[in-house]
Order: C-alpha cells, then structure tokens, then sequence
C-alpha cells in the first residue's frame, strides 16, 4: 500500500555499487531505513544530493509493518533550500545538528512535535537571509522538550547554580562537575526560552558560546542513553571562530 509522508534525511548508506538505504525522520511512521535503487546512476530519478543531511522531502512510499528496510515509489525536495547547500558555514551546522539528531532519536513510532519541530526550524534556518550563530545552540536545547529532559528554568533567588545531571537549578554547588555557575547558567536557560525568530537579540562572545556548546552537549550526553561522543563540532568550532 501506498502512503504520502513527509521525511527528514538523518542518515544515507551505501548498499551496492548503485544504491543505498536511507535512514528517514518521516511524520507518519517515524523513523524508517528506505531502500532506494539506482541513485548513483546518472540518470536516476532519485539523485543523491536529495538525500543529504537533514533535507526535507515529500515520499510516496511502501510500507510494511514488519519489514526492516522498506521501499519508496518518488521522493522530492520540498522545500528546497536556497542557502544551506551553498553556505559552507551553514551546511557544516546542519551536519552537525544531523550528527546530534541521529544520536538522540530512537523511536521508531510517530511524534508529530517532534516532527514539526525539526522540519519547521531547518526550513526556518534555510529561508533566514542573516546568518546567527547562536542557531544551533538554541535549536538543541528547545529539541530536549521532545526529547524528554528539557531543563526546569524555575529558580529561587539562592539558586545560583544548574544542576545539568539534574536539569534544575539548585543553591549549593553539586558534588560532581557537570554544573553551571549562575552567568552561564542564565545563558544556558535564555536560549532555552527565547524563540528561534529572536535568537538574534542574544549576545555571547565566541568564548561563551564555545562554553555553552560543550556544556548543551554534557547535557544530551547525561540524558541520553548510547549518545556517544560528537566529532562535527570541532569542525564547527573552527568555522565559527
């Protein structure tokens, strides 16, 4: 039987000399590994630069509830991004995001929020005309809502420190290293709450952000089973500054 969905490209394998399977954020089914022929013919009618990191398609797909690998019947860029394939500081975010993304989604369920959050941000990034670097800071630490462990922002006057293993802040010191002292701490939750379209009204120097960054990721490491070490913010570093 045939379904229209709508996907999110997080991972592309190579299958043989021709073909390759797809790992697809998609809103009906979640996520689903796809088996598509061909695409590294020249004339294929599915070609590989559709397939990149987090690109948003819409399918026609098959879909069989016991099947592993399933099969598609059309895919299409939509939207199409305008800026992310041809800004190399861009491209090397979504790269990024995608590494963290696939580390952090296991369902294979449906999450219509979760969908629609991460189909809306990446359009909203590509269609953005002034690049803001605090994108993927903030991106992060709204995708743990629909992860299951978004920081409580409620904080008491003595409460001068967050507790990340925790995800709330508390008055003394914990008795491990993975807190934030009240500055950083306040950093952390604004970019938690402030809406993507007003990111760009945060300042943080590029030492502060380099700080966050690490610590946003402790953060998804401490609550996120098999989460791993990331490598694509090192490049992403360099990029930025």
């Amino acid at each position: 039987m045939l379904h229209k969905v709508r996907g999110i490209v997080l991972k592309t394998t190579n299958y043989s000399e021709s073909s390759v399977i797809v790992q697809v954020l998609t809103d009906k089914f979640g996520m689903q590994s796809y088996l598509i022929n061909g695409v590294k013919k020249p004339k294929a009618k599915i070609k590989m630069n559709m397939l990149q990191s987090l690109h948003l398609l819409d399918m026609v797909v098959y879909h069989k509830t016991n099947t592993n690998i399933q099969r598609v019947s059309e895919v299409r860029q939509t939207p199409v991004f305008k800026t992310i394939p041809y800004d190399i500081v861009k491209s090397s975010i979504v790269i990024f995001l995608n590494e963290v993304l696939y580390k952090s989604i296991r369902q294979q369920s449906a999450d219509d929020s979760l969908f629609d959050y991460i189909f809306n941000s990446v359009a909203w990034f590509d269609e953005s005309e002034e690049f803001n670097p605090n994108f993927h800071l903030s991106f992060l630490l709204k995708l743990t809502r629909f992860l299951g462990f978004s920081p409580n922002d409620k904080r008491r006057t003595d409460q001068v420190y967050f507790d990340l293993q925790e995800g709330e802040f508390v008055s003394r010191p914990p008795i491990h290293s993975n807190y934030l002292e009240l500055d950083d701490a306040l950093r952390f939750i604004s970019l938690f709450n402030t809406p993507l379209e007003k990111i760009f009204e945060i300042k943080f120097t590029n030492t502060q952000r380099r700080f966050l960054l690490d610590k946003i990721l402790v953060f998804y490491t401490l609550h996120t089973a098999s989460f791993g070490e990331v490598q694509s913010h090192k490049i992403l570093e360099t990029l930025l500054g």
